[in-house]
């Protein structure tokens, strides 16, 4: 994954875990699984969360839309 282009910041949207988790129908313990690298779920290519403050983070959408569209085209 390819961290986003300041350039283009106005256009990002940040999503808390409870919108990450809608989207892509995870339980939140298996999202956290896919970020812990001990864990046998452990997703290397999963989006990492960004700090937006001392007990906040989020998540760029358009990472998460890219994680879920390269899913979708390795089922093929």
């Amino acid at each position: 994954m390819t961290a986003p282009s300041l350039t283009t910041a106005g256009s990002l949207r940040i999503l808390k875990i409870h919108e990450v988790l809608e989207m892509t129908s995870l339980s939140r313990a298996t999202h956290f699984a896919k970020l812990n690298v001990n864990s046998s779920s452990y997703d290397p290519d999963y989006p990492k969360p960004i700090k937006l403050g001392a007990r906040s983070v989020g998540y760029v959408e358009q990472e998460i839309i890219d994680w879920l569209q390269a899913r979708m085209e390795a089922r093929s």
